[in-house]
């Protein structure tokens, strides 16, 4: 299965947050899950993906020309693919994907679960540009590391209860990579 994963190509304080990045990109690639981000060797995104490469898995890097070549060719995965912008970067990963898993980052990271949310919601991430409402919604895992994304997951509870957003839009908590991994499991 296609799995992205959005996150920080910042190094964090919390350390905790880089040990569950190499810890998801291991498990995934023990489970043979290919892993689709953003393409940087940087902050949590290269100790996700240094982490499958090392376990041999599959590591696909969806990076926007935008960026130059070296950093383009910073990283050491199994495939790039090259996109015009950042929109487009977003549109192909949720296209690609089954699933999506975040770790904590910044606006870019909440731009991209935003994204996939606003595509579950009116049922594009099997079919972008055609809206179907009637799709199942993939998940999208918010892998809460020592409560990083409360805040988060608290608005968007009361964006849900009080009718602004019709469900949770394939919003799903996690609190360790193995609780993340088991919601993999059961797609």
């Amino acid at each position: 299965m296609n799995i992205a994963v959005f996150c920080g190509s910042s190094t964090p304080r919390n350390r905790e947050f880089a040990v569950a990045a190499r810890q998801l990109g291991q498990s995934l690639a023990k489970r043979g899950h290919t892993i689709v981000y953003g393409g940087s060797n940087l902050g949590l995104m290269g100790e996700m993906s240094g982490a499958a490469m090392k376990e041999g898995g599959r590591v696909v890097a969806v990076i926007p020309t935008l960026f130059s070549e070296e950093i383009i060719r910073s990283q050491e995965v199994s495939e790039v693919v090259r996109v015009k912008t950042m929109a487009e970067r977003k549109e192909r990963i949720i296209a690609m994907c089954e699933a999506f898993v975040a770790l904590p980052g910044g606006i870019g990271t909440i731009d991209e679960v935003s994204e996939v949310m606003v595509a579950n919601q009116l049922g594009l991430t099997a079919n972008p540009g055609k809206i179907d409402r009637s799709l199942p919604h993939k998940p999208m895992i918010m892998l809460n590391i020592d409560g990083f994304y409360n805040p988060f997951l608290e608005q968007m509870r009361q964006v849900t209860e009080e009718g602004l957003m019709r469900s949770a839009a394939g919003l799903v908590e996690a609190k360790s990579v193995t609780e993340a991994m088991e919601i993999i499991g059961s797609i």
